[in-house]
């Protein structure tokens, strides 16, 4: 049994050490919101915060995680900085299918975190490895900018 600290609350789980945090989060906890994408950290569909950073929660194993927080896209609303995130990506009509979105918006959010006032290139370097491959990477640059000028 494996305890860990997601969206505020302490659950445990009953998996291999090895088993990475996005299936502890889909199989065990059924949290759904991280996505599945390519198994290899490449695309960011399982983005989540540790401890307030962004990690691929699909390389993560939960062995490594400790007493570090966990938040997923479930609880990134639970703030104004993923509450300002989540209305820009709606103004913006941002998700096409969607499925990459939850990554984007995790990534969108620490990026904004730490940067309240990124230029387009803190946002291409904070984004680069989430993949849409809908390409509405403007619309995502557009909406990051958005929830930076809600915030101010």
């Amino acid at each position: 049994m494996t305890s860990l600290h997601v969206n505020g609350r302490t659950m445990t789980v009953d998996a291999d050490p090895s088993t990475p945090v996005l299936w502890a989060l889909r199989d065990h906890l059924q949290l759904t919101g991280t996505k599945f994408g390519c198994g290899a950290a490449l695309c960011g569909a399982c983005t989540v915060h540790i401890d307030g950073q962004p990690a691929r929660a699909c390389v993560t194993p939960i062995a490594a995680v400790g007493n570090q927080r966990i938040t997923t896209i479930e609880a990134v609303a639970e703030d104004r900085v993923g509450r300002a995130v989540q209305a820009a990506w709606m103004q913006h009509d941002v998700a096409q299918c969607g499925y990459c979105q939850s990554g984007q918006i995790m990534s969108a959010t620490a990026l904004l975190k730490t940067n309240p006032k990124p230029s387009d290139a803190d946002i291409d370097g904070a984004m680069a490895g989430n993949v849409c491959r809908c390409g509405t990477y403007a619309r995502i640059r557009a909406a990051i900018h958005e929830a930076a000028r809600s915030l101010a």
